[in-house]
């Protein structure tokens, strides 16, 4: 396993898309979703131990998180578990992790992924993520991973490459042309028809090198912030120098803050059963379902006249359902969700109203 080998998991969000099962005391990274008897998080990290040693993985998330995540991953050390004081997007998270490893080792190569993402093809996304290190590791080239699209999906960005210019070596890696945020249908249909665009998966890999010198190029003042740490972080001193530091940081994210402004972007286009499980929809998707094509978890569901609908049930509770087609149906705790399931964009909103409405002990 070479020691160089870096992974940088973002684990910082609060998954509100997913209430009521995702709340701020636990979201959805934290929490068996499939089933398997592992959180996402720890599906994550096992996933990158046939990567990289364990002592070289880090994990990045908000500070009310430090102690979950060292319940769910014993072996990280504390120093393993970067605390942000504020949500700043993934710019400030990606910086402070680089000069975190920056300490430790300058020749090291990075892969900078989610923790609440679904692969189903774990040895198929083994081997594309060390193709995509080796050709980090010597090309100046900052990588992301594209999924070949299924479907014209408006939930996904979409990466155009260019079929001519890309890796000898794996010919999968082209260079990128140009990003696209959620397109309208229309677009995103001409998209997948043209062969020339890819979902963007929100996985990067880079040499610490190369990621250092587009931040300086691109983003110069996060940079700066981050940078004024240096001979502090691995130190006593850290936690309360990246108080200060995320005070003054502004929220950015590294797709608008590098990727799409850097010349040096390359995309592996790749296909390992991918799922960003952002919504009840894309898990829905991958679950199980009965001969009515109903997703369901609970131990007393019972379904009359109900067809294409994801029901989540904690406990013994029994609920029986008559005459639903295509819902949402979450029994957690103190919350009840039903909600049409092409209309589950409108959770967010439903999460803000409650918290303005009812307050913080349903979110």
């Amino acid at each position: 396993m070479n020691k160089n080998n870096y992974c940088v998991i973002m684990a910082g969000g609060i998954g509100s898309r997913f209430w009521p099962m995702s709340r701020t005391s636990q979201p959805k990274q934290f929490i068996d979703i499939l089933g398997t008897g592992e959180t996402l998080i720890q599906q994550t990290v096992n996933r990158f131990l046939k990567i990289c040693p364990v002592e070289n993985i880090y994990i990045v998330t908000n500070e009310i998180y430090k102690e979950l995540v060292k319940e769910q991953v014993p072996a990280l050390s504390y120093d393993q578990i970067l605390c942000e004081p504020a949500r700043r997007n993934t710019a400030p998270c990606i910086a402070y992790a680089n000069y975190k490893i920056l300490e430790r080792n300058p020749e090291a190569v990075i892969v900078v992924a989610p923790s609440d993402h679904i692969i189903l093809k774990e040895t198929v996304f083994t081997e594309v993520i060390v193709s995509a290190l080796q050709a980090a590791a010597e090309n100046d080239w900052l990588i992301t991973l594209g999924i070949e699209p299924s479907r014209p999906d408006t939930g996904y960005g979409y990466i155009q490459f260019d079929r001519k210019i890309g890796d000898k070596r794996d010919t999968r890696i082209k260079k990128v042309k140009t990003f696209t945020e959620k397109p309208e249908l229309k677009i995103a249909e001409k998209f997948v028809q043209s062969g020339d665009f890819l979902w963007n998966a929100g996985i990067f890999v880079w040499s610490l090198k190369s990621i250092q010198k587009a931040f300086e190029t691109h983003l110069v003042e996060v940079d700066d912030i981050f940078k004024a740490g240096m001979g502090i972080y691995n130190t006593p001193k850290e936690q309360r120098f990246i108080e200060s530091a995320y005070s003054v940081c502004r929220n950015v994210s590294i797709d608008y803050g590098v990727m799409e402004k850097a010349e040096n972007v390359y995309v592996l286009s790749s296909d390992f059963g991918w799922s960003d499980l952002g919504t009840w929809g894309s898990l829905y998707a991958i679950r199980k379902k009965d001969e009515n094509e109903n997703s369901i978890v609970g131990k007393n569901v019972m379904t009359y006249d109900t067809q294409n609908c994801v029901i989540n049930v904690k406990g013994d509770k029994l609920v029986v359902l008559q005459g639903l087609d295509d819902y949402i149906v979450v029994d957690e705790d103190n919350v009840l969700l039903i909600c049409k399931k092409p209309d589950e964009q409108n959770i967010r909103q439903f999460v803000n109203d409650v918290r303005t409405e009812k307050g913080d002990q349903f979110i």
